[in-house]
């Protein structure tokens, strides 16, 4: 292997009893540049891209009690080209982090605790939070996009060198949440935000030369808190969910989310480059949705599938929790208590109505599918699942929705994975003609690694396992970009 420290980020040692900065959550501070790594396996040599994943990695913590979405942004990227792979880490720099580095602790308060315990102003929803670009991460125009969920500035670095070029040039004010959505077939970028003030909420299209084409509002009664949007060929979907900041307390200046039963969910349907005046509402059951799977045009009807919460705010768990913010959170990542399911909703165009349908009565979340066909009809769908009281994921569910059957994959005792995208194989054949990419902490060796898994075989596990120079922490968030798309839109920067 070979293996170089590039540098060590200056941090304070992390918390050995939080159950979010030890054990696979243990945080990293080295960042390495590394090729030649070992191999149990073999590389394919049909894929060409880069896999890339975002993490909470928290240099000093935060004020007050920690919660793992206050974690700083840290970007680990694996190339894969020739049947060979670099892997490279870089914490995402941002003014909040080179502000923490400068001061030589936390400046800001995180999300248990009250906002105004922060020392500087920052930014998202509550205008007290730090931006830590540690939520989201997607490839869009040649660079990667990092993004926050309390609707950040945005972070681009390059996929390939790490190099970093600070905040996106076109963020609105209202900043980008996380979960904008590229569409690969026509290279646009679809993206929204949301505040604590009138219209609340924003939507808007980036083209593929990373200009800002479209941006409108988007009205709901009060302020939101959604996490994820979709799209089909012909509309973008954003959801008012009724789980939101109790108004009463928020002209308090306090944010306390709850869940409102009796309150419907709604959908926005936007077309594409729409006014305002042409969104179409739609009502469904009230629930709250983390993330979508995909969206396509049926008909008359638009069909989304995601992740439906059976009980979006469950009670706090008591098991070596003795602080009960803490129980909270941690009731709020188990998806063994907030009861994630697998779920189809339909909008019809021409009658306004919507029907509803469960796909799995499983616990499954973190899902991905052929981003070739995102907006379009789609036969496979893999989704990931978790211990009980513990946010780590131990596999992935395939789901075939042609014939209903399912296939799950566990990656052993002791072996957390990130989310896991699809890769297609160069001149790829058919929809699930590729392989599943995620990176794994094993807490028995040690180590991590990153893994491929066929689509077309998966019970066969990894076809090949690439050992990483560190243990690095689990995280969730990752994408998958085609090498060539990458390197012409580079190539274009350059021209």
């Amino acid at each position: 292997m070979s293996a170089i420290k590039v540098n060590t980020v200056p941090h304070l040692d992390p918390d050995p009893n939080h159950p979010y900065t030890s054990g696979a959550w243990t945080p990293v501070f080295d960042e390495y540049d590394a090729d030649g790594m070992e191999v149990i396996g073999e590389i394919p040599s049909d894929i060409d891209g880069i896999y890339v994943r975002n993490s909470e990695n928290p240099a000093f913590g935060s004020i007050g009690l920690y919660h793992p979405f206050d974690g700083d942004g840290m970007i680990h990227s694996i190339a894969f080209r020739d049947g060979k792979a670099s892997y490279k880490n870089r914490f995402v720099r941002t003014k909040g982090l080179m502000a923490e580095i400068e001061a030589g602790r936390p400046l800001w308060a995180g999300i248990a605790e009250d906002p105004r315990l922060s020392t500087r102003p920052g930014w998202g929803a509550h205008g007290m939070i730090k931006d830590s670009s540690s939520t989201d991460v997607v490839v869009h125009a040649g660079q990667i996009l990092s993004t926050f969920y309390q609707c950040g500035e945005g972070y681009r670095l390059d996929p390939y060198t790490m190099e970093q070029f600070g905040t996106e040039s076109w963020t609105p004010i209202d900043g980008i949440s996380a979960h904008p959505k590229l569409d690969e077939a026509t290279g646009e970028l679809l993206f929204f935000n949301y505040s604590t003030h009138a219209p609340y909420m924003h939507y808007g299209v980036v083209g593929p030369d990373n200009k800002l084409k479209h941006y409108i509002p988007v009205e709901t009664p009060g302020p939101r808190l959604p996490h994820d949007m979709a799209f089909t060929k012909n509309y973008s979907i954003i959801a008012d969910l009724p789980l939101f900041w109790d108004p009463e307390i928020l002209k308090k200046g306090r944010h306390a989310a709850r869940f409102y039963p009796e309150i419907p969910t709604r959908f926005a349907i936007i077309p594409r480059y729409g006014s305002p005046d042409e969104i179409r509402w739609f009502e469904a059951a009230p629930t709250y949705v983390l993330h979508w799977m995909n969206a396509w045009e049926e008909g008359d009807e638009i069909v989304l599938e995601g992740y439906f919460q059976e009980d979006p705010m469950p009670g706090p768990l008591t098991a070596n929790a003795p602080d009960p913010r803490m129980g909270q959170m941690m009731a709020y990542l188990d998806e063994h208590s907030f009861k994630p399911k697998f779920h189809r909703w339909r909008f019809n165009l021409v009658t306004g109505q919507t029907k509803e349908e469960r796909l799995d009565d499983r616990l499954l979340e973190f899902g991905s599918f052929n981003q070739a066909y995102a907006g379009q009809k789609t036969r496979y769908a893999y989704s990931t699942f978790t211990e009980p009281g513990r946010f780590v994921f131990d596999g992935v569910v395939k789901h075939d929705m042609q014939t209903g059957s399912s296939q799950t994959l566990r990656f052993g005792e002791g072996r957390y994975g990130s989310e896991a995208p699809f890769v297609p194989r160069i001149n790829a054949q058919d929809e699930d003609d590729g392989y599943l990419v995620s990176f794994i902490t094993d807490m028995k060796e040690n180590r991590s690694e990153c893994v491929l898994i066929d689509a077309k075989d998966f019970d066969a596990g990894p076809v090949c396992r690439v050992i990483l120079p560190h243990r690095i922490s689990s995280g969730t968030h990752a994408c998958w970009a085609d090498g060539p798309t990458v390197r012409a839109a580079q190539a274009g920067r350059v021209a």
